[in-house]
């Protein structure tokens, strides 16, 4: 019985934020709703197509799970760095870069065993965007320098680099498209018979899990959080901030520069210009609605992946432009930032109200007992 009011008061506090969560996102296609039907589209019509196109079929669910593939690596990118007290904002930059050194293992090394050379490639993917994000980490850690104004400057950068690059140097010499050679079938990732579905979505699930794993369960992930949480008190614990900071940039980074190449290797099968529509700045969305959890990643990921799928075929019936879907995502943002930072003490009213009731229903079983053993 020790352990009961601490179970009680964790129950109180999930189903208050389950519920909430629940509430904004129903708020949010309530005020999508109204956006649809000012542009003139009905919204049950556009709704009902866009749940048919994200998990209308077998091949919708598909789609779904491929378009969130991506947004699950640069929201974890964004979440990891947030955690431990960064702002990654560079996230598009770094799967640029991640895809172009991924391509370049791809295509310039000598031809080897596909156990061999998809790894490898996987490998260089990630370690690009550590690279690329670690300029902005050392000049955080070593000239105090903003890493928020630096990892933009960096995206821009890193946008500009992959253009030269497939305009010129790894331009393929077949054809005169700004696009790389076609990747070899042993440095592309495996799909699912008849759909574009990949293994790297699995990658992205399993990568999520490591994460939070390293974040909750490790000596390692404690300091980083603390870092985040308390800079100065970290210090005064003797943690090395500096060189944790600068790591955990890097790992951002990283995750970011996999799911570049990832989306290389499992979709498009070469780099070309401008192939990212702004996933590094979507992942930001995704992580906000996953309050910035890994594991709450993966369900914003797959909503707002379903909601692209969706809106394709809204697309296609109605008309409407898929615009009116980035429109219901800002809608979610804006409501999920009012209930995280505005609504906290309607929330722990909320749970006080709920932990009595429990406790009073526990006071009044408690003595219908003793008088009936009585």
């Amino acid at each position: 019985m020790q352990g009961k009011p601490g179970k009680v008061a964790l129950m109180a506090a999930w189903s208050v934020e389950a519920g909430f969560y629940i509430a904004a996102i129903a708020i949010s296609l309530l005020a999508g709703a109204l956006v649809m039907a000012a542009a003139g589209v009905t919204p049950w019509e556009a709704y009902e197509l866009m749940w048919q196109g994200a998990a209308g079929s077998a091949n919708s669910l598909k789609e779904t799970l491929v378009k969130a593939t991506p947004l699950l690596f640069a929201g974890l990118s964004y979440s990891f760095a947030y955690r431990c007290g960064l702002f990654n904002i560079g996230a598009e930059g770094q799967i640029y870069v991640g895809a172009l050194t991924g391509t370049m293992a791809a295509l310039l090394l000598p031809p080897m065993p596909f156990g061999v050379h998809l790894p490898l490639a996987l490998l260089c993917g990630f370690l690009g965007g550590a690279l690329w994000a670690g300029i902005a980490g050392a000049l955080k850690v070593g000239r105090g320098a903003s890493e928020i104004i630096n990892t933009i400057m960096l995206n821009y950068i890193a946008i500009f680099l992959i253009s030269y690059m497939v305009t010129g140097p790894l331009m393929d010499a077949a054809g005169s498209l700004p696009q790389t050679a076609k990747l070899p079938a042993s440095a592309t990732l495996p799909q699912l018979a008849g759909s574009r579905l990949h293994v790297g979505f699995f990658v992205a699930i399993g990568t999520a899990i490591v994460l939070y794993w390293l974040l909750e369960r490790t000596t390692w992930g404690f300091q980083l959080r603390s870092a985040g949480l308390n800079r100065r008190a970290a210090e005064g614990m003797g943690m090395p901030v500096r060189r944790n900071l600068l790591m955990a940039m890097m790992v951002s980074g990283a995750l970011a520069g996999l799911g570049g190449y990832v989306e290389i290797a499992g979709v498009q099968h070469r780099l070309m210009q401008n192939f990212s529509p702004g996933f590094g700045y979507d992942g930001i969305a995704v992580a906000l609605l996953g309050n910035t959890h890994p594991l709450g990643n993966i369900i914003s990921a797959l909503l707002f992946g379903g909601m692209r799928a969706g809106a394709n075929s809204m697309q296609r019936v109605t008309g409407a432009s898929t615009s009116l879907v980035y429109v219901i995502q800002a809608i979610m943002i804006i409501v999920m930032l009012v209930n995280k930072h505005w609504l906290g003490g309607l929330k722990k009213r909320i749970r006080e109200a709920l932990i009595r009731k429990v406790e009073r229903s526990d006071s009044a079983s408690g003595s219908t007992q003793l008088n009936w053993n009585e």
